[in-house]
């Protein structure tokens, strides 16, 4: 069967996923839905002209022109368009005086299949179709749609005359002649079988097609988890055990959750979500909704991850450097790649280029920081993740005056003639004059001393203007004035001494 266009086949499922899911309602919509293409006039043109326009038109878009309106949709049914595309799309003639069905229903329930089937190796829901019955062969129904397959993982199955000709409506005496080895290979061929496959889909004995189109249904909904998982723990030995080391190095998780990695209690949806690049996977993010580029995404991403831990372990540092740079240098990957891993396949190269490339510049930041204490200060700062991504100079300087800022506050309320200022501010205060101290973004927000200290500390920092520094300064001496206040109100009533007296 010739193979449809990567993208159109995508979208192919989602229009036929909704025709599959609402077509008893798809001949009932309102007219008034068309009106858009009556104002053009497009409407009053007859029959015969509309379908030699729409001959120019690619399934997908033949499908949601028909998704417009009644006249569109009955327009858009016809034979005569979807016969080309059932001979381009599968490889074999439509043969519309033998088959009771449409066109469309054959271009439909064969895609359907076609999309199944390329799935069966994750497909939990088509297994259990196809191989809950072996070594007996699987029901008659799935049978139909396995002689379309040059290749079927199971035993084979020899049917009786009877049944092959309930099935196909081949006759007995062909399949006789077939036996005793004369030349009547011709009803045998795929292409026959593809043909009589909907034949007899309207005989009054013969089943629906309900069930193909419920399992395309969730197929549709749950293909991504489905593909996740079969590549987390379907790897073999070594390679499992290679991959889970990887994927849960230097990552925060339950030890809980992660020990029951691989068994039917294993909660695949935590594990997807330690890495950004698995969470957009399981939302159908990556790979333009492509579930096997999206993988195939994935699977370098880690290719990626395997090569930077073993570079990081040859380094000389600390455990608490090797994780920094390791979870820094992922975030950058993610950020410069993410764009280009929703649109397409993103190779193992490319990744390790950008990580070397990020590896680099998170060890810049690291010798800018001097010690791990100011380099997890920094990390929240515009200017780091800025750095991360552009690589442009000015922001190292920016970092750097930051810290250098950050040390003249610290000076400044460490000086002698201050010591009475730091018995008299609260630790709140305090602790947000030292120099190892963060400053969150929850903790600019409010009308408390502690907020409006806050917010002033982060202007100085970020600007550098003396202004700022100043009314810093005035701040903590106002607040310093009215702690000494109530410890003099205290003391005058006897209630407290004055701290330090």
């Amino acid at each position: 069967m010739a193979l449809l266009n990567g993208r159109w086949e995508r979208e192919l499922q989602e229009q036929i996923s909704l025709l599959s899911a609402g077509s008893a309602e798809s001949s009932e919509q309102p007219e008034h839905l068309g009106t858009g293409l009556t104002r053009i006039g497009l409407l009053h043109l007859s029959d015969e002209v509309l379908i030699l326009i729409l001959r120019q038109l690619d399934p997908v878009s033949l499908l949601r022109v028909g998704s417009t309106c009644r006249t569109m949709f009955r327009i858009c049914s016809c034979s005569s368009l979807w016969t080309p595309h059932f001979q381009a799309s599968f490889g074999v003639p439509f043969a519309a005086a033998t088959c009771s069905v449409s066109a469309k229903d054959g271009f439909r329930l064969i895609f359907m299949w076609r999309t199944l089937y390329k799935s069966l190796h994750f497909n939990r829901s088509l297994q259990e179709k196809l191989f809950a019955e072996i070594p007996f062969p699987p029901d008659k129904y799935w049978i139909q749609w396995l002689v379309l397959e040059e290749t079927v993982p199971l035993p084979p199955v020899r049917l009786a005359f009877g049944e092959i000709e309930t099935l196909w409506g081949i006759q007995t005496d062909l399949l006789e002649r077939k036996e005793q080895g004369e030349s009547q290979a011709g009803p045998f061929k795929r292409a026959s079988l593809c043909l009589t496959l909907t034949q007899k889909s309207a005989a009054s004995n013969a089943p629906d097609h309900r069930e193909l189109e419920d399992l395309f249904y969730q197929y549709r909904r749950h293909r991504f988890h489905w593909f996740f998982s079969y590549w987390l723990f379907r790897q073999p030995a070594p390679l499992d055990r290679q991959l889970r080391t990887i994927y849960l190095q230097w990552r925060p998780h339950s030890r809980r959750k992660v020990s029951s990695w691989g068994s039917a209690l294993c909660d695949v949806r935590y594990l997807a979500s330690l890495h950004q690049v698995t969470a957009d996977y399981w939302r159908g993010r990556l790979a333009c909704g492509d579930e096997a580029a999206g993988i195939q995404t994935v699977e370098n991403y880690f290719s990626m991850c395997k090569s930077l831990v073993a570079w990081i372990l040859g380094r000389g540092w600390g455990g608490l450097k090797r994780k920094k740079v390791y979870e820094d240098t992922l975030r950058g990957v993610y950020r410069l790649l993410r764009r280009e891993m929703l649109d397409s396949l993103v190779e193992r190269d490319r990744f390790w280029q950008v990580a070397k490339m990020q590896m680099c510049r998170v060890c810049t930041l690291a010798e800018t920081a001097i010690n791990y204490v100011n380099w997890k200060m920094i990390e929240t700062l515009p200017y780091y993740k800025l750095y991360l991504v552009s690589g442009n100079v000015i922001y190292l300087q920016h970092v750097q005056s930051f810290l250098s800022r950050k040390r003249l506050v610290h000076d400044w309320i460490h000086l002698e003639e201050n010591s009475w200022l730091r018995c008299l501010l609260s630790d709140e205060l305090y602790r947000l004059l030292e120099y190892d101290t963060k400053i969150t973004q929850d903790g600019l927000h409010g009308d408390s001393v502690s907020a409006q200290l806050t917010r002033v500390l982060w202007l100085y920092l970020h600007s550098g203007q003396q202004l700022y520094m100043e009314a810093l300064k005035a701040m903590a001496l106002q607040c310093a004035h009215a702690s000494l206040g109530y410890y003099a109100a205290l003391a005058a009533g006897g209630l407290l001494p004055l701290p330090g007296w």
